[in-house]
């Protein structure tokens, strides 16, 4: 008796840190995976909001020059659509989504839905790219 435990110690610590170190190696690939997901969310986030301020900038220019910069903004009003599909639920408050926000700005000249998504790159860390 005393033989099998002195043998089935050592295999049952062998088996528990074996399966430490498997947990240990999923868990690092999960968190590895976690991070890339965070990158690639910022990034969309960022060309987002980086889109809104180019749009901002067109359709300001082309007020100024009396509707003769039109195409150009609605180039670039495309663009932020394109910029913002990844990202079209996200919520911007008062149950609207950064989707609806979005269209309602830019096909409405809706100035409250412009604010909330001004406000949502603002809370995301690109308050710098939006005007």
């Amino acid at each position: 008796m005393v033989r099998v435990q002195r043998t089935a110690v050592p295999v049952v610590v062998l088996l528990v840190l074996l399966v430490l170190l498997v947990l240990l190696v999923l868990l690092a690939g999960c968190s590895s995976t976690d991070g890339e997901d965070e990158e690639r969310l910022t990034a969309q986030r960022e060309n987002y909001c980086t889109q809104l301020g180019a749009w901002q900038k067109a359709r300001n220019a082309a007020d100024a020059a009396d509707s003769a910069g039109d195409d150009e903004a609605g180039t670039v009003a495309r663009d932020a659509f394109l910029a913002m599909r990844p990202l079209e639920d996200e919520p911007v408050g008062q149950g609207r989504t950064l989707a609806e926000a979005t269209v309602a700005a830019m096909s409405n000249s809706d100035s409250e839905a412009e604010q909330r998504v001004v406000e949502y790159c603002g809370d995301m860390g690109f308050e710098t790219l939006t005007r």
